[in-house]
């Protein structure tokens, strides 16, 4: 193992027991900042996955969690001081295991979900409305006393990704456990140690029951696919690529299991002819941030033909400037792509872009003084028609396409012109403007004007490919909920 600054968790978490894999089969967790082995992870089986899903069945058919509120805000809160106990020792591992440079951690890779993502909830625990009087009525000569009652699904299969891999688990953990679920974890094999924390937190430091929360690592995808295939797992909640999205929408439609998606993006982010382009052109270069390896990157920067080539230049040189390299430098934006599976996806976009006609007005290749690692150059095509791959597929590299429009109709077609819909921006000098192009943006979530939507209470999802349901916020919160109809008869 390599000399780290915190210690890791490499067993998994199943009904309550922190566990090797039967066999004692590990997989190596690698640096992609140097292609190093950290260290190792159980390499579970298909055979505990059943027995993480049977925990997670039994923990919720037969204990009082799903019912006992007051013990779930309690361990949301212990969870929540955990962290903030380990904190510093989960930022470096982010920065080890996932490429995550030291300043994004201070922003959403860790920061920024913690202040509200488990707190946020464990509040709503006490505030939502669980049962609601419906009045009385009649109906086929019965008079009635009727309400609402609002109840958790059951248990829950949580499919995670690599790119923000706390920010992510610590969102679905919140809503999951807030809402009385219970679940199994099953996190991308690139990142497993961001969950396994969570497995040794929870079990040591809360007061959960076994079984209510499980982790489940493997380097084989189909251990997790188990959890969409299993009849004891009611709800899939999964973070990902589109494709695999509709593999886990095909594979459950055995059992009815209801899906939460979140999936891919080509946001794009809208500058009309009367903004401020010295300073919203170059922020577009934040699509830098980790790499560009976050769906609701925007991708695509959308400037006016009229003023297309002052943008260029300025992007340009925002591209240029961009800082990246060793992850553990705070000074920069960008650090390595995941893997080497990765590194090669993203350069073969960048080739295909080169042969489709667009053209390469920064980077392109692999750092020359970057030996070790899965680093890719900030890379900027301009002169790309929106029907080419580069503009049109989720890249999840620093790869940023700009595009010229001829109006503010032209803009809303380009953006709207994907199969996707999940972020993206506007920008105008007069805000009626902007918001009047935002509304005709098809697409979950939207920034008007430099505006950030990011938090625990705001719903976030996608239109189209990018997804069904919404993380977060009233509608994420109610989408881990069972709707009962109630009626007592009056005598």
């Amino acid at each position: 193992m390599a000399d780290l600054a915190f210690t890791p968790e490499p067993r998994m978490l199943v009904d309550g027991k922190l566990i090797d894999a039967d066999d004692g089969r590990t997989f190596d967790n690698l640096n992609p900042a140097t292609e190093e082995v950290l260290g190792q992870a159980a390499d579970a089986s298909v055979a505990e996955m059943r027995r993480a899903i049977a925990a997670a069945r039994r923990a919720f058919d037969e204990t009082d969690w799903s019912r006992n509120r007051s013990l779930r805000r309690r361990v949301l809160e212990q969870l929540h001081e955990a962290i903030l106990a380990d904190l510093e020792e989960v930022r470096e591992e982010l920065i080890a295991e996932a490429g995550a440079p030291r300043a994004v951690t201070r922003l959403a890779q860790l920061d920024a979900p913690l202040e509200d993502g488990l707190l946020w909830p464990a509040r709503m625990i006490d505030e939502f409305p669980w049962e609601r009087d419906m009045g009385e009525s009649h109906a086929f000569g019965i008079h009635n006393r009727r309400a609402v009652w609002k109840e958790p699904v059951g248990v829950v299969g949580v499919i995670t990704p690599w790119n923000y891999p706390f920010e992510i688990i610590l969102n679905k953990i919140g809503q999951v456990l807030a809402t009385g679920n219970t679940m199994v974890l099953k996190p991308a094999p690139d990142t497993p140690w961001s969950a396994t924390r969570f497995g040794r937190l929870l079990t040591e430091q809360t007061d959960i029951p076994p079984g209510v929360v499980n982790v489940v690592t493997s380097s084989d995808h189909l251990v997790g696919e188990e959890l969409t295939l299993s009849p004891q797992v009611d709800m899939i909640a999964f973070v990902g690529s589109t494709a695999t999205g509709k593999r886990i929408m095909e594979k459950g439609a055995a059992t009815l299991k209801r899906v939460f998606l979140e999936l891919g993006g080509k946001s794009a982010s809208v500058v009309l002819d009367d903004a401020d382009f010295a300073t919203v052109v170059p922020a577009a270069a934040g699509m830098c941030m980790h790499a560009g390896q976050g769906c609701a990157m925007r991708t695509r920067l959308l400037l006016p033909r009229s003023r297309y080539a002052e943008g260029v230049e300025l992007i340009t040189a925002a591209m240029q400037g961009v800082a990246y390299g060793d992850p553990q430098d705070p000074a920069n934006l960008m650090g390595p792509l995941i893997s080497a599976r990765q590194h090669e996806r993203v350069l073969g976009y960048i080739a295909k872009g080169i042969e489709e006609g667009a053209t390469l007005a920064v980077g392109g290749g692999r750092p020359a003084h970057l030996e070790r690692g899965w680093f890719v150059e900030p890379t900027l095509f301009v002169d790309v028609d929106n029907s080419m791959t580069i503009a049109q597929e989720e890249i999840f590299g620093p790869v940023l396409s700009v595009i010229a429009f001829e109006d503010d109709d032209d803009a809303v077609r380009i953006a709207n012109d994907s199969a996707y819909g999940l972020s993206g921006a506007v920008s105008s000098a007069d805000p009626a403007r902007a918001t009047a192009v935002a509304r005709r943006i098809r697409t979950g979530a939207i920034g008007i004007n430099g505006g950030t939507y990011y938090g625990s209470d705001m719903p976030y999802g996608g239109f189209g490919a990018s997804g069904i349901g919404r993380q977060n916020g009233v509608e994420g919160f109610e989408q881990f909920l069972e709707t009962r109809s109630v009626a007592w008869r009056v005598e």
